[in-house]
């Protein structure tokens, strides 16, 4: 079992693993371990997460809709069946751009 999120060896679908809600960002954790994170995240349209940086390099999966992700001041439109990395120390942001989910793997060694 994962100390946080789904049990280990269970089916899942990655779009219904967060749910649209309006004027908000929704997330929910599937894995949480010491090496790395995966979550995923729906976004209503015009929401987002502000500038902000980590230590670890992320790769962000876009399951639905589009987004712009904003890494180092260059802004990347990203739509679903897309991904983008996010590297460590870079500061970066989000921003929907039509309501859009995302699947977010957070590597940490």
């Amino acid at each position: 079992m994962a100390k946080k999120g789904v049990a280990k060896a269970e089916v899942l679908k990655l779009i219904d693993q967060a749910a649209y809600q309006e004027g908000a960002v929704v997330s929910r954790t599937i894995i949480d371990e010491p090496v790395g994170t995966v979550t995923a995240f729906a976004f209503a349209e015009g929401e987002g997460l502000s500038e902000h940086t980590v230590p670890y390099d992320a790769m962000v999966q876009v399951l639905d809709g589009e987004a712009q992700i904003t890494i180092d001041g260059v802004p990347n439109t990203v739509k679903a069946g897309e991904m983008i990395i996010m590297p460590s120390h870079k500061p970066h942001k989000v921003r929907a751009l039509k309501q859009f989910k995302m699947l977010l793997v957070m590597i940490r060694s």
